[in-house]
């Protein structure tokens, strides 16, 4: 298995610290508000590579943090007369309905912050007996310069990173790149007693102490948003490894931006959309399907006509999830002929290509590909007159390759067939009302969908080919 690696910016082959087990830490959000489409792919990518990990056979500890004290939860509170926990506990709640919904498998843990206050006090006190901390006013500083390796990750030099715009300007620093490991406490803010006065912690740190400390001074993977690169996973990469000596994460896993209507998604534009929002209106399927049509290295484009096609495809790969066990219900229980035992070998190949595809840097794109060519194939060859073992096989390598992606699990017996017959009695009543143009386009929406019709003295009757 190879992994794009950010640091070195190349596939690198998967070897994990212990083996057998892969120990991933991927950022979480900031729980001050429902999440966005965008944080939604973020989230959908790393659900995903968890699921193959497993599938592959790795047990899998994953982490994933939610960052409950922070400026924006401080806002909110203020805004809205409560608490910074109450805030945080609301969209904690909210978080967990909206990631079930989408089908996202539930961390191994999910710390927060606020509780693992003393182990960040600690990394933070242990960087200031180093050298590479420095305490004023009540804040604390991470001495940026003193880690000799720091733009690794960005491939930014010193001198780069000081002309960028992102340093926050204090001129108690030392140095302008300095960034700060505490925050002394200002009125109406929450606090924690600590060496350097009541106060709270800085965002960098949360995540370098939880993941040292819930999986170990050097973890497997580590990922995120493209957007976190820099600064707030570089400067994990810093006080993490200025306080071990020892690699933080040995990949580096980002997810590239998604787009909205070919623009980036901005309350102030008008294309902001949560995750919430869409799940009212799509099936989370047919999400997971859209967010993983791309490679998760490069932009995707999110718009409605584009989770429409999406919302067609899921369902071309469920109609023939439907036709299979409509196939296992009316085939035969007997030995497969050569030509069927050809077929069965021809599924056992398509495994190998997600294998293969999914191996090199986790393809979803072309993984979900080889749904599509199972799919198309399928509905060749498999007939009412197959062998039930061979249908059997098909679903079941459908259902197999789906579950890392998060698709095909639940069965349509009953559900696709109701619509069907509905689509048919429509049919008929357009014809008696003599609208021949709806009941063409009804029939051949069904033909589309693999359905042909039959006239019988008895009524219209329906079947698959």
């Amino acid at each position: 298995m190879k992994i794009y690696n950010t640091m070195t910016r190349k596939k690198e082959e998967f070897v994990p610290v212990t083996s057998g087990e892969v120990k991933m830490y991927v950022c979480g959000p900031t729980v001050y508000n429902f999440f966005h489409i965008g944080n939604a792919r973020t989230f959908i990518v790393f659900d995903t590579v968890r699921r193959y990990f497993e599938y592959r056979g790795y047990r899998v500890k994953f982490i994933q943090n939610f960052t409950d004290i922070d400026d924006k939860l401080i806002k909110k509170a203020n805004e809205k007369g409560t608490t910074v926990k109450e805030v945080a506990e609301r969209f904690i709640e909210e978080y967990y309905k909206d990631a079930d919904a989408l089908k996202l498998k539930r961390a191994t843990v999910n710390p927060k912050a606020t509780e693992h206050i003393n182990e960040i006090i600690k990394f933070i006190k242990d960087l200031e007996d180093k050298g590479y901390a420095y305490a004023v006013d009540g804040d604390v500083f991470f001495r940026t310069k003193k880690f000799k390796e720091y733009g690794k990750l960005s491939h930014q030099n010193i001198d780069e990173l000081e002309s960028g715009s992102r340093i926050e300007v204090d001129e108690r620093k030392e140095d302008p790149l300095d960034f700060v490991l505490w925050k002394s406490q200002k009125p109406g803010e929450p606090g924690w007693e600590s060496p350097w006065g009541v106060g709270r912690p800085g965002w960098h740190i949360e995540c370098s102490a939880m993941a040292s400390s819930l999986l170990g001074e050097t973890i497997d993977i580590h990922g995120g948003g493209a957007d976190l690169a820099f600064p707030h996973h570089e400067n994990e990469i810093a006080q993490s490894e200025a306080r071990s000596g020892k690699p933080f994460a040995n990949y580096w896993m980002h997810v590239a931006f998604l787009n909205v209507n070919n623009q980036k998604m901005s309350k102030s534009t008008g294309n902001f959309f949560t995750a919430r929002e869409i799940l009212e209106k799509y099936d989370s399927e047919v999400v997971r399907l859209f967010m993983i049509s791309g490679h998760y290295r490069n932009p995707i484009n999110f718009s409605i006509e584009l989770l429409d096609q999406a919302k067609s495809a899921l369902e071309r790969l469920y109609n023939s999830v439907n036709h299979l066990e409509y196939i296992i219900e009316a085939a035969q229980d007997r030995e497969l002929t050569d030509e069927e035992r050809d077929f069965a070998n021809k599924l056992d190949g398509y495994r190998e290509r997600y294998i293969e595809v999914m191996d090199d840097d986790f393809n979803t794109a072309d993984a979900s590909s080889v749904l599509f060519d199972i799919v198309r194939d399928v509905n060749i060859f498999i007939k009412e007159s197959t062998a039930k073992s061979l249908a059997e096989k098909a679903l079941g390598l459908l259902r197999e390759l789906g579950q890392p992606l998060g698709i095909l699990q639940r069965s349509t017996k009953g559900e696709l067939d109701e619509e069907i017959q509905r689509l048919v009695e429509e049919r008929q009543k357009a014809r008696k009302e003599k609208n021949f143009a709806l009941a063409d386009k009804i029939r051949d929406e069904l033909k589309a969908r693999g359905i042909i019709l039959e006239d019988t003295p008895q009524g219209v009757r329906w079947k698959r080919v």
